[in-house]
C-alpha cells in the first residue's frame, strides 16, 4: 500500500515537472514570439518614417538585424531601377544615397561592409516590389531559428519602402529639373564675377518660386536681384516667371534707383495677382564709385564677405514684402565694396531650420564665411549651399555670388 502511494506522488512530481517544463517552453515561445512581433514594428516604424533612400538603408543596417534575427544586414540594389534616370547620360548615383552597394555601378565607393571571418555565410535574399527586382538584401548571421513567412514580411516592407524612396527621389529630381529651366540665365557682363547655386528642399517635390537674375542696366551700373515667392507649386513658379520678366522690363527704365524698382513691380504683383506675396532683393552697383546702393521687401539681408573671412550683413533699407500692402513706400541704403569683396545673395531657405530663429542661420552663415577665404566664386557658392550636409532643409535654396573686380 505504502509503495503505491510512492509511486503514485512520483508520478504526480514527474507529471508536475513535465507540465512546469512544458509551460517554461511554452512562455519562452511566446516571449520570442513577442520578440519578433516588436522588432518588426520597429523596423516597421523606421521605414515608415525614412523617406530617402539614405534613410531607408540606415534603418536596413540598424532595424533589420534584429528583425531577422540575424547579426547584420545591408542592401545590394539597381540605382537605375530605384530612380529611373532623366536622361541617358545621368548614371550617378541620387544624391544623399549612400549606404548601399549599388549593382549598376560596382566601382561606387559605397560598398559593403567588412564583416569578421566568424560570420556565418550570408544569405541573399531578393527584393523585389511592384513586379520590379530591386536588388538584394544580404543577411549574415543564421535564419535558421527565423520562420520564412516572417522573413517574407520583413523582405517585402523592406522592398516596398526602397520603392517609395526611389520615386520620391525621381521626383524630387524632376523637381528640380524644372525649377532649374524657369530660372533666368544670367548674362556674362565685363566688370562682374558671378556664379549661382540652387537646391529643392528635402521636403519638397514641387516647384517653387525662388529666383535670381542680372542686368545689364548701362555702361556705369550692373542691377542684381534675387526673391521668392510664397508657396510652392506650378502657380508660385509661374508667378516667379512673370516677375522675373517683368523685372527685366523694369530695370532698363529705373534699374538705378532700387526703392524705384520695387515699388514697380509691387504694383505688378498686386495687379496681376492681388493674392500673392514675395519677398525680394534688388541692389545696384556703381561701377564708377564701387557703390552698391540696395532695397529690399522683406527678404533676408544680402551678405558681404571680406577677402579676410569676415562679413557684414546689409541689413538697412528694410520694407514690407511684394504684395499684400499697396502704396509702400521702400526705403534704399548704400555701401562702398572693394574688388576683394564677394557679395552673397541667397533666399531664405539656406538660414531655415525647424524649430530654430532665423538668428542663428544667420549667425551660422557668418561663421561659415570665415571658412572660404581664398575661394574662387563657384567654390564659395558652393560650399555655402552644402554649408551643413547634414541638414535638412525644409525649403529651396537659391543663392547668387558676385564680384566687381576693377577693370583691367
Amino acid at each position: 500500500m505504502l509503495s503505491q502511494q510512492v509511486e503514485a506522488l512520483n508520478q504526480e512530481v514527474a507529471f508536475r515537472r513535465a507540465t512546469e517544463v512544458d509551460r517554461a517552453r511554452l512562455l519562452a515561445a511566446e516571449q520570442a514570439a513577442r520578440a519578433r512581433l516588436q522588432h518588426l514594428y520597429d523596423l516597421t516604424a523606421a521605414l515608415a518614417g525614412a523617406i530617402t533612400l539614405a534613410e531607408v538603408s540606415r534603418a536596413v543596417s540598424e532595424v533589420a538585424p534584429a528583425a531577422l534575427g540575424a547579426t547584420a544586414a545591408e542592401l545590394y540594389l539597381h540605382s537605375s531601377r530605384l530612380v529611373p534616370p532623366l536622361q541617358p547620360e545621368d548614371n550617378g548615383l541620387p544624391v544623399g544615397a549612400g549606404g548601399w552597394t549599388d549593382l549598376d555601378r560596382p566601382s561606387s565607393s559605397d560598398g559593403p561592409l567588412t564583416r569578421d571571418a566568424a560570420d556565418a555565410v550570408p544569405l541573399a535574399l531578393s527584393l523585389e516590389a511592384d513586379g520590379v527586382h530591386l536588388g538584394m538584401l544580404i543577411v549574415y548571421g543564421s535564419l535558421s531559428a527565423t520562420a520564412p513567412e516572417h522573413v517574407t514580411a520583413v523582405t517585402q516592407q523592406i522592398a516596398q519602402a526602397l520603392r517609395r524612396a526611389g520615386l520620391h527621389e525621381h521626383e524630387h529630381r524632376v523637381a528640380e529639373r524644372l525649377q532649374l529651366s524657369l530660372l533666368p540665365q544670367l548674362p556674362q557682363l565685363p566688370g562682374l564675377e558671378s556664379a549661382t547655386c540652387y537646391a529643392p528642399g528635402s521636403d519638397l517635390l514641387s516647384v517653387g518660386g525662388d529666383w535670381y537674375d542680372v542686368y545689364d542696366v548701362d555702361s556705369d551700373h550692373i542691377g542684381l536681384s534675387i526673391g521668392d515667392v510664397a508657396g510652392h507649386g506650378l502657380r508660385e513658379a509661374t508667378v516667379m516667371a512673370q516677375i522675373t520678366a517683368a523685372l527685366r522690363n523694369i530695370v532698363p527704365r529705373c534699374g538705378t534707383d532700387p526703392a524705384a524698382v520695387l515699388d514697380e513691380l509691387n504694383t505688378f504683383l498686386g495687379r496681376y495677382h492681388p493674392n500673392r506675396m514675395a519677398t525680394a532683393c534688388y541692389l545696384v552697383f556703381d561701377r564708377r564709385t564701387c557703390t552698391l546702393t540696395y532695397a529690399r521687401a522683406g527678404h533676408p539681408p544680402p551678405l558681404l564677405i571680406h577677402s579676410d573671412g569676415t562679413s557684414a550683413y546689409l541689413d538697412h533699407a528694410t520694407s514690407p514684402p511684394l504684395g499684400p500692402i499697396r502704396n509702400v513706400r521702400y526705403r534704399q541704403a548704400d555701401t562702398t565694396v572693394t574688388e576683394t569683396d564677394t557679395l552673397l545673395l541667397y533666399t531664405d531657405g539656406l538660414i531655415e531650420r525647424r524649430r530654430e530663429d532665423l538668428a542663428i542661420g544667420m549667425e551660422r552663415l557668418t561663421e561659415f564665411a570665415h571658412t572660404t577665404s581664398g575661394l574662387s566664386i563657384t567654390e564659395l557658392c558652393d560650399r555655402f549651399l552644402h554649408h551643413q550636409p547634414e541638414a535638412a532643409f525644409p525649403d529651396d535654396r537659391a543663392l547668387l555670388a558676385a564680384r566687381f573686380p576693377s577693370p583691367s
